[in-house]
């Protein structure tokens, strides 16, 4: 019988800058935001910067910003948080990375974080990309 080669490279995870939401917290009236990132591609992110839209839990758009992130080294992970006036975390249904605006690497622009982007959420809030 003839058994067909296993690929080595299909179990690997996939190289990816994962963005996680961790957390939320209502402060006041303002809702923060708290993300893990991690980046286990080849390479040190310089910059990254996403262009972010945030919904209401009806489906509203409440804001159109830039999350500035960093800079994310390789293998180490990084948490960034973003404060988002007059709005209550309870209010908020989802967050979508609808591109990427600043991507470094090397100092120079690049298509990797767009192409590598892994999202993930731990609280009720939804991502989405």
């Amino acid at each position: 019988a003839a058994t067909l080669p296993v690929l080595a490279h299909a179990q690997e995870a996939k190289p990816a800058l994962a963005l996680e939401l961790n957390a939320i917290d209502t402060l006041g009236e303002s809702c923060r935001l708290t993300f893990v990132l991690q980046n286990t591609m080849t390479t040190d992110v310089d910059k990254l910067v996403a262009e972010t839209v945030l919904f209401s839990a009806d489906g509203g758009v409440v804001l159109l910003t830039l999350f500035d992130f960093g800079a994310l080294p390789v293998g180490r992970p990084r948490v960034r948080q973003f404060q988002v006036p007059e709005q209550s975390c309870d209010a908020l249904g989802q967050v979508l990375v609808s591109g990427v605006d600043t991507c470094q690497i090397g100092g120079a622009p690049n298509g990797a974080c767009q192409n590598n982007l892994s999202l993930s959420s731990r609280v009720r809030i939804q991502m989405a990309g």
